[in-house]
């Protein structure tokens, strides 16, 4: 599970979590976005994979309470942002097990969820403006390393076309306005159902690296 929040006054957690569970879907392996909020339901779109209405119902035939709908190659799930919401979350996760499950939430329930017992945290994305919260984020990416997530910060919100697509589950992995793919890279590794998170793409990233650093050092011996 990789945790979204923001830091400070910093605005698009919350679109920044759904981009990430876009990135993290597939048209047969849906994502799962939690988000601990007022506990509204969220609207079910026009446009939902199969493979998300699937989850939808697997969800709510174990969840009977839940506010759920499946959002173009997502599910949203809201829950109270309060104890009884994560006293929920491991129930749902492992609802979504071996998918990519994104939670959104509220600054004040982070360190709470980080103390509930049975969370597989595996990362955590911080959306902040560093020009006003620099050491504030600092501190936070200090504290959630130190418990062995694996940590991005977000200096920018989605423009507003990508926000939207986010929000409704459609967004495209690769689009320009999209999350910058070396962080979605960091924090959805081990999610190897992905092509765009697979060990092979990433063994093809590391050698476009290493042949570009190649013609650097030639050019330098060259110039010498």
């Amino acid at each position: 599970m990789i945790c979204v929040t923001r830091v400070g006054r910093a605005e698009g957690s919350r679109e920044a979590a759904a981009a990430l569970a876009c990135a993290g879907a597939e048209p047969d392996r849906p994502a799962l976005l939690i988000e601990l909020s007022d506990g509204r339901a969220p609207r079910p779109t026009l446009v939902a994979s199969a493979a998300a209405r699937r989850l939808e119902e697997r969800l709510v035939a174990h969840l009977p309470e839940a506010k759920v709908a499946s959002r173009g190659r997502c599910c949203h799930l809201a829950l109270p942002a309060d104890q009884s919401g994560i006293e929920v979350l491991g129930a749902a996760a492992a609802v979504g097990r071996d998918l990519a499950c994104v939670l959104h939430l509220p600054p004040d329930l982070l360190q709470p969820v980080l103390e509930a017992p049975g969370l597989a945290l595996t990362a955590a994305l911080l959306r902040a403006d560093l020009a006003e919260d620099r050491a504030l984020t600092a501190l936070a990416a200090r504290d959630l390393i130190g418990r062995g997530l694996r940590v991005a910060v977000l200096k920018r919100p989605l423009g507003w076309v990508a926000s939207r697509q986010a929000l409704f589950g459609v967004l495209a992995v690769n689009g320009g306005a999209a999350l910058p793919i070396r962080l979605a890279e960091r924090l959805l590794h081990g999610i190897s159902s992905h092509p765009c998170y697979s060990e092979q793409n990433a063994t093809r990233v590391d050698t476009a690296r290493a042949s570009k650093q190649q013609r650097r050092d030639h050019a330098s011996a060259g110039s010498r």
